[in-house]
């Protein structure tokens, strides 16, 4: 699936959780000329998933589908969930308008270009949760691409694989940038927009410029308060209006 356009630079964002506050705060950071491609789970666990679908699905170049996606439009994985995933998929289940099920059943699993390979969670088995080196190398053998983009975990970091097969990891808990080096390979976790779980409560997205070869993190504060507050009004469970300012 080709991206759509030419930005000079993307905003790349994932697990935006129906945190309509968190991706305004987020895409307020961007320039009009900025591309943006989204790792997916646009929707789950918040409480304005057909307000998120509509903004990405209105601003972004190339989207990829997440696990709670696909929850919410055919109920496939939901056995995977734990209890309050469920429920918020459930109650989101009855919200979702149509024409944001119609869209979101239209996305990809991958958008794969020659620099760079998108997925929500891992390539090839896509919800597959990259949490340490090992799953790292998996992924790393599970496709040649250069440079891929995750989300899924909800937390910023990356994993490098040098020419000589060493391989490195750091978090990016406070935002911070890489200079991509040739030859080495890259799995880049850009972490949640909506729900972090790095001990950070702001949205995490990176912005990534193919030309100049670096991705940065970015950390952006949001009303966390009133997407409490939202959560509350329409009966999700309270954990997930808790766990916002925790940003765990």
């Amino acid at each position: 699936m080709p991206v759509n356009g030419d930005p000079k630079r993307f905003a790349i964002l994932s697990d935006i959780h129906a945190n309509l506050e968190a991706l305004r705060a987020v895409l307020a950071r961007l320039e009009p000329s900025d591309g943006l491609l989204c790792l997916g789970d646009t929707v789950g666990y918040g409480p304005n998933p057909n307000e998120c679908v509509a903004l990405i699905r209105e601003r972004a170049n190339a989207t990829v589908l997440g696990n709670h996606d696909v929850g919410a439009v055919d109920g496939h994985g939901l056995s995977y969930f734990n209890a309050n995933a469920r429920a918020a998929i459930d109650w989101t289940q009855t919200v979702l308008d149509a024409a944001s099920v119609a869209w979101l059943d239209a996305q990809a699993y991958e958008v794969r270009t020659p620099e760079y390979l998108l997925v929500h969670g891992a390539p090839v088995d896509y919800f597959t949760y990259i949490l340490d080196m090992e799953a790292a190398a998996r992924a790393f053998a599970a496709t040649d691409a250069p440079l891929v983009f995750i989300g899924h975990t909800h937390v910023a970091e990356y994993y490098a694989l040098a020419p000589d097969g060493t391989m490195s990891h750091a978090h990016r808990q406070t935002g911070g940038s890489i200079a991509l080096e040739p030859g080495t390979r890259y799995i880049v976790n850009v972490g949640s927009v909506g729900q972090p779980r790095d001990l950070n409560p702001d949205s995490s997205f990176v912005f990534y410029d193919p030309q100049e070869r670096r991705v940065q993190w970015e950390r952006v504060p949001y009303e966390i308060t009133l997407t409490q507050e939202k959560i509350g009004a329409v009966h999700l469970p309270e954990a997930l209006a808790r766990r916002l300012a925790a940003g765990r």
